[in-house]
């Protein structure tokens, strides 16, 4: 008998370690089980003859959140040039009232189309969700899927406006990803950087560059646990404060992330995707990720400035706009 209950006992241990075992493997880590929602499925996609085709066995990141508000048209009338996804939150209307009003307007350029979209997940207020939702009935440039609107879930938040532009938006030539406290001096970076009169790029990648590896102190905004992303180094990555990429890179890392652990900071997700794709980010000091002084000429020479408020934006528009004759 008592070498039964020992056998038994050995059995029920091994098949407790076996699915401890499997969970640590296919779950994510348990810092972020309920800010990173990644179930687990088989993944598979619709072929040009309508079947459905296996892409993996598994995906880590299927991405299977409906969309709450869409802009799906948004593309269909005329193909833009350039594609700005804002990554905000609800009580950012401030903010996003100013964009709609100065470098985010999609009628500045006469002769070029510009799309704006603001992209959101859905707030725990539903009073909040409700405002959303009449903001974009009168605005029409707002994007929200069905996912919590955190800081932990600011990537998802990225991939899906790069699946919006690969699913309603692939024709587009470029893209520019930023936040809402961004000041975007849009003639240079139209002009001066993606200049629509040269050949549209291809797996082309841009923003203020960055070298870095994991902060582990715990106490830091931008922790980084080790199970999460155990490598010392990052690999080259555009701070997500703004950085622009040909349109067709969209589909390349949605498609990408469909495959990849989740991270919780954005930019450096973002930049994993882009070392599996064998895309290098180039530098461009025009971006700058940090709050500057104005002056007249030092805007006048940047594409984006960090930590700008409505009311800010508001005077730097109308400063630029009005002494385009002065000289620096």
């Amino acid at each position: 008998m008592p070498s039964k209950v020992s056998c038994l006992y050995l059995l029920t241990v091994v098949c407790w370690a076996s699915a401890l075992w499997y969970l640590s493997v296919t779950r994510p880590s348990s810092s972020y089980v309920g800010q990173l929602s990644i179930p687990l499925r088989q993944t598979v996609k619709q072929g040009k003859n309508g079947t459905l085709v296996n892409i993996r066995t598994r995906s880590l990141n299927p991405h299977d959140f409906d969309y709450l508000i869409n802009e799906e048209r948004k593309c269909e009338a005329e193909v833009p040039f350039l594609v700005i996804l804002i990554s905000t939150t609800h009580k950012e209307f401030d903010a996003r009232q100013a964009i709609r009003e100065t470098w985010g307007d999609e009628s500045a350029f006469a002769d070029m189309r510009v799309v704006t979209l603001f992209l959101l997940g859905r707030n725990g207020d539903a009073v909040l969700n409700q405002m959303v939702e009449q903001e974009s009935q009168i605005f029409h440039d707002i994007v929200v899927e069905d996912f919590v609107d955190s800081y932990h879930n600011l990537t998802l938040k990225t991939m899906m406006g790069m699946r919006w532009v690969a699913t309603f938006c692939p024709k587009a030539q470029y893209v520019l990803k930023t936040d809402s406290d961004i000041f975007v001096n849009m003639e240079n970076l139209i002009f001066s950087l993606l200049k629509p009169t040269t050949k549209p790029r291809r797996r082309y990648f841009t923003g203020y560059v960055i070298n870095g590896g994991p902060i582990r102190d715990m106490r830091s905004k931008w922790y980084m646990p080790r199970d999460l992303y155990p490598d010392s180094k990052y690999p080259p990555f555009c701070s997500g404060t703004g950085y622009v990429f040909s349109a067709d890179v969209a589909e390349l890392i949605y498609n990408t992330s469909l495959h990849t652990r989740l991270l919780h900071l954005e930019d450096v997700y973002v930049g994993v995707c882009l070392r599996k794709l064998g895309i290098h980010p180039f530098q461009n000091s025009g971006f700058n990720h940090w709050k500057m002084a104005y002056s007249l000429c030092r805007y006048r020479r940047i594409v984006t400035v960090h930590q700008i408020s409505p009311e800010e934006m508001h005077r730097i528009w109308n400063d630029m706009t009005s002494k385009k004759h002065l000289k620096c």
